[in-house]
């Protein structure tokens, strides 16, 4: 199982380093990719990804990318969510009884929770200097949960108050937000001369790679939640 994960990982990482690294239409593609499986795994724990619902949502998530990509999302997206939102009600309305409030508010969910928030990648690439920003991503994601990781794997003794994953410690939390903000700091010091937009990039890129952290952790955490809502143990089978 660990030389499995071990290989997934090693082709995840060499993707996502070329992908950020040449950007533009080969990061966008993989972006909506990514989106709409992100979309597809979600809607069936509510049981929307082959129906009304979730054709609607697979639309919405493959427009806003579209909006994303032409640099419209700014000024129209507000009122493409709220345009989303009243399609789903009016099916949720003409329907009734066949689809029930948790499978609309999910499937209208997953625009938010998938698409828009995915599409930072993308954003914050496409940025002044956002080649040497967008790292820092990935900084509060795969550094942050590595440091939780190895942390509570060492000196974790309390566990989390949350009983969504009791393995979790409190150490590993906090080595996740040390880890990452240490990292963050010495990625600032190796690329401060290509930031100079930014002021006191250290302090900036430490200060983002723990607050990071903390999203990523508590992004973990929810996606866990709602597998343990549903009874599932993983969303997907496409990566081992």
């Amino acid at each position: 199982m660990f030389w499995e994960r071990f290989r997934s990982s090693v082709v995840i990482v060499i993707v996502t380093v070329a992908a950020l690294v040449i950007g533009r239409e080969l990061l966008f593609g993989i972006c909506a990719v990514i989106s709409l499986i992100g979309l597809s795994e979600l809607f069936k724990t509510v049981d929307t990804h082959k129906k009304l619902p979730g054709i609607f949502g697979y639309i919405a998530g493959a427009g806003y990318m579209a909006l994303v990509f032409f640099d419209y999302d700014q000024k129209y997206a507000l009122p493409y969510i709220i345009g989303y939102l009243m399609v789903l009600m009016a099916v949720y309305v003409f329907a009734f009884p066949k689809y029930n409030s948790e499978q609309i508010t999910m499937t209208f969910l997953g625009l938010i929770y998938v698409c828009i928030m995915l599409s930072f990648i993308y954003k914050t690439r496409m940025l002044d200097n956002g080649i040497y920003i967008v790292w820092l991503i990935f900084v509060g994601s795969w550094i942050s949960d590595t440091c939780a990781y190895c942390t509570g794997m060492l000196i974790g003794k309390h566990k989390l108050p949350s009983k969504v994953s009791p393995k979790k410690s409190i150490e590993g939390c906090v080595g996740g937000v040390v880890g990452a903000a240490l990292i963050g700091a010495l990625y600032a010091v190796i690329a401060e001369s290509h930031l100079d937009a930014i002021s006191s990039p250290v302090i900036a890129f430490a200060v983002i790679g723990a607050c990071s952290s903390v999203i990523s952790q508590i992004g973990d955490l929810a996606a866990s939640a709602i597998k343990r809502n549903k009874g599932i143990k993983d969303y997907g089978k496409l990566i081992p």
